[in-house]
């Protein structure tokens, strides 16, 4: 969000990060192994080509990217430096999407927008992305959602959904989850199986 460097600089930056903040890897090979590198470095040519009015080949990219890793990045999207994103599996940010420097994202969460439905509406350029400051830690499946804004050093718990503005240094966690004791045999209408087909799960 600051002074952005050289690719190669933001590339070496990438892989140093990488080797920092995941325990499983200890050397700069095994860190070029490491399964969100290669979206993150696809971005980095991507963005690059998507500001030169290269819309086409940039999607090309992103596109070969989302396939290889799971991870899918807008070309647009503004990504900051030693930004570490871990495991990446089912990863998604949008087209308008800020990300600050030193953020930390966990597998599936989604920087995205609102809705086609309230997009198609908003004036040409408007921002339909979140903008995530600097230092933020978005837990496993965290879902931010619109223009909204997450400061400075702000924490998203796993599974929490944030459509709203979240101050510096902000927590959001999402409701813990409710233990009920089983009750009996499970008969066809304690089935564990049925019970959870019937709570939305599947």
């Amino acid at each position: 969000m600051h002074t952005v460097p050289g690719l190669l600089r933001q590339m070496r930056e990438d892989l140093d990060v990488v080797i920092e903040r995941d325990p499983s890897i200890s050397t700069r090979r095994e860190g070029v192994l490491h399964p969100a590198l290669p979206a993150l470095w696809a971005h980095r040519v991507a963005h690059r080509m998507h500001r030169r009015g290269r819309r086409m080949s940039a999607r090309v990219i992103a596109y070969f990217a989302r396939r290889h890793t799971g991870v899918e990045i807008h070309p647009g999207a503004r990504i900051g430096r030693r930004v570490f994103i871990d495991h990446g599996s089912s990863v998604v940010i949008g087209e308008t999407a800020v990300v600050g420097d030193d953020v930390t994202i966990f597998h599936q969460v989604t920087l995205g927008a609102v809705g086609w439905w309230n997009d198609n509406h908003r004036a040409p350029g408007e921002r339909r992305h979140p903008i995530v400051g600097n230092g933020v830690v978005l837990g496993a499946n965290a879902t931010v959602l619109g223009p909204v804004t997450l400061g400075d050093g702000v924490l998203v718990g796993s599974m929490a959904t944030v459509t709203q503005d979240i101050p510096p240094g902000g927590r959001v966690y999402a409701p813990a989850s409710v233990v009920k004791r089983a009750s009996g045999s499970a008969g066809p209408a304690n089935d564990p199986v049925r019970l959870l087909a019937s709570a939305g799960s599947w």
